[in-house]
């Protein structure tokens, strides 16, 4: 039997999440897309770059997030910096579930969101247990479950 304490995690202030999601687009923006995203590979996630119609403005608003694969499909979670709420991309999504990725090495992909469901979600949520074996401590920060969305590539329809 152990001993051993865990601590819950700790999350730097908010004030640091947010410059470090900025310093991050623009290290992107400024090296012409060459920097800042990366493939899954071993235990560590990768990083796309999203793109969502706003809810509110019907433009585009792009944010890196982390994700991992399933097969075909892109698995990442609305955490939004383990903050309370959900990030704005999550809820452009729901309302404009069809968005771009641009992963590394690969053109830019048109993908359907959805939230994972029943025994997709527990499936998608250990998965990423995988990659982080603190995941649950730090869902438990939050008083709203952290959706897990699953982005299918998706073909759009031709017009005629």
């Amino acid at each position: 039997m152990s001993n051993e304490v865990t601590s819950a995690p700790r999350i730097p202030p908010r004030w640091f999440v947010r410059l470090a999601w900025q310093v991050h687009r623009g290290l992107y923006r400024a090296s012409g897309g060459r920097l800042g995203l990366r493939r899954p590979k071993g235990h560590r996630w990768g990083m796309m770059r999203l793109t969502t119609t706003g809810r509110r403005t019907g433009c585009e608003h792009s944010v890196i997030v982390a994700y991992v694969e399933d097969g075909a499909d892109l698995v990442t979670l609305a955490m939004n910096g383990w903050a309370q709420g959900h990030p704005s991309w999550w809820l452009n999504l729901r309302l404009h579930p069809e968005a771009t990725v641009d992963l590394v090495d690969e053109d830019s992909r048109t993908v359907r969101a959805h939230a994972a469901q029943g025994v997709e979600h527990d499936r998608l949520w250990a998965r990423w247990r995988d990659y982080d074996a603190r995941l649950d401590d730090y869902a438990a920060l939050r008083t709203t479950e952290t959706p897990v969305v699953v982005l299918e590539r998706w073909d759009e329809p031709a017009h005629h």
